[in-house]
């Protein structure tokens, strides 16, 4: 066993066939892509942040693994939720034998399950609350306006770090923040916090413009892609379906035909899905119908893992991220596996 590399080789002597190979040969496709000099955009669905991916995403984030990144309102300050309040967390492992009436019991203890665990409403919902609201009201005074994500990354940046519980090491959110990692949050309206701004934005303590909206995201991000495609290109990285990987996905038509620009083809794409592929589901759509859109070519490194990303993302981060640290090492040990 190669002590610095011992998640890639156990892939390498492991993963052979069906979605093992998927996973092994995305991998080795994506850690090509970035010694290269290519770069990787992320869309994250899901509750991939209550499920704790910042682990393993903040570390890969820090490392130049990740170089922009879509994500669900949902998983952005869910990040931000588990950084403030991790130790008022409750994990329920057996919640497929629950009851409606033991569902029921979470709520009255003001608990918002997730699966298997669940969000302190108290702890996480209120407190930021108390936090972000007098931002937006000063915002709505002041005539500012921001994307939905600059708020977050302004609110992590300066909270006091005697109020962390969570490690901060392992918030993806922070690592963003830090690096001001280009991010795109569309349909953020549809999470916690946007229900918030909404209710806020009802009673007239703040306006709607103080947000900018989904189409000032997908102008701005016109001109990330075209940064971010330079050289050897980026590849696109998609955990689960919905709008955090449709929207971004579309800038490369966009470009060509509203804007009428020239525009790179995504340069490596792979989901990790348990949608099962099937008519007019775009989240269960093979790569290759993305080919008839132009968002992919015939010659794009393209795979599909059906499987949890729970379990296959960190995986493949955890070996990325040795591969990082040990390129020449990793190079040939793929070759001596492959």
């Amino acid at each position: 066993m190669n002590n610095n590399l011992p998640t890639l080789e156990f892939v390498l002597k492991n993963y052979k066939n069906f979605n093992a190979r998927a996973t092994r040969d995305a991998l080795i496709s994506y850690w090509q892509h970035i010694e290269k000099g290519g770069k990787m955009f992320w869309a994250v669905a899901g509750a991939m942040s209550s499920a704790q991916l910042g682990i393993v995403l903040a570390p890969a984030i820090r490392a130049g693994l990740i170089h922009g990144m879509s994500v669900t309102g949902a998983n952005l300050e869910e990040s931000l939720f588990r950084l403030v309040a991790h130790n008022s967390y409750k994990d329920f492992p057996d919640y497929r034998y629950f009851t409606k009436e033991d569902d029921t019991k979470i709520l009255e203890n003001r608990m918002r399950r997730v699966t298997d665990t669940s969000i302190p409403e108290d702890e996480a919902f209120r407190v930021v609350e108390k936090i972000i609201v007098p931002v937006w009201e000063k915002a709505t005074k002041d005539g500012t306006r921001k994307f939905w994500h600059e708020y977050f990354y302004d609110l992590i940046q300066v909270i006091d770090k005697s109020k962390h519980e969570g490690k901060a090491e392992e918030c993806w959110l922070l690592a963003a923040a830090e690096h001001n990692l280009p991010i795109v949050v569309p349909g953020y309206e549809d999470s916690t916090f946007g229900n918030i701004f909404a209710s806020h934005v009802k009673m007239g303590d703040a306006s709607a413009s103080i947000a900018k909206s989904g189409i000032e995201y997908m102008g701005a991000f016109y001109d990330q892609y075209q940064e971010l495609s330079k050289g050897e290109g980026i590849g696109f990285f998609q955990i689960g379906g919905g709008i955090s990987g449709d929207f971004p996905i579309c800038v490369v038509p966009s470009l060509k035909y509203d804007m009428e620009l020239p525009a790179k083809p995504w340069a490596y794409f792979c989901q990790i899905s348990d949608s099962t592929t099937s008519y007019g589901s775009y989240s269960g759509a093979t790569p290759n119908e993305k080919i008839t859109w132009d968002k992919l070519t015939k010659d794009t490194p393209m795979f599909v893992v059906e499987s949890d990303a729970t379990i296959v993302a960190p995986l493949m981060l955890q070996a990325l991220l040795e591969c990082k640290a040990n390129p020449a090492e990793a190079n040939a040990l793929i070759e001596k596996y492959m």
